[in-house]
């Protein structure tokens, strides 16, 4: 599982050629995401666990077959509750982690990727 964002591949600034270039890099990154299994934590304590369908320039994810994952009572049989949503949007002001299953090498690409951003 990798912690890096896709919504950092589309920010980067330069000259106009140079953001050109980068931002082909970086769709291209994005495109390797496709369809690949995406967990994402959200501030309030809430995962959401889908397939990763799009993202947009100001970083908000799309997942489709979407299941909600929260905190219950520590009392209950089950310390955690799942409900089926379906296709959803997660605000990129809301998200805190984001994990994709993606082999090692593909972490190490994704990890160069942020720091490239840095």
């Amino acid at each position: 599982m990798s912690t890096k964002e896709p919504a950092t591949c589309l920010s980067e600034v330069g000259s106009s050629n140079q953001l050109e270039t980068n931002n082909s890099n970086y769709v291209s990154h994005v495109k390797k995401l496709l369809h690949r299994r995406m967990l994402v934590g959200i501030s309030d304590g809430r995962f959401f666990l889908g397939t990763f369908y799009c993202v947009d320039k100001q970083g908000n994810i799309i997942l489709q077959d979407a299941v909600e994952y929260r905190s219950t009572r520590r009392s209950a049989p089950s310390p955690m509750e799942q409900r089926v949503l379906g296709i959803i949007l997660i605000p990129s002001s809301c998200r805190k982690t984001c994990h994709v299953d993606c082999s090692i090498e593909e972490q190490l690409s994704l990890m160069s990727l942020g720091e490239r951003n840095s």
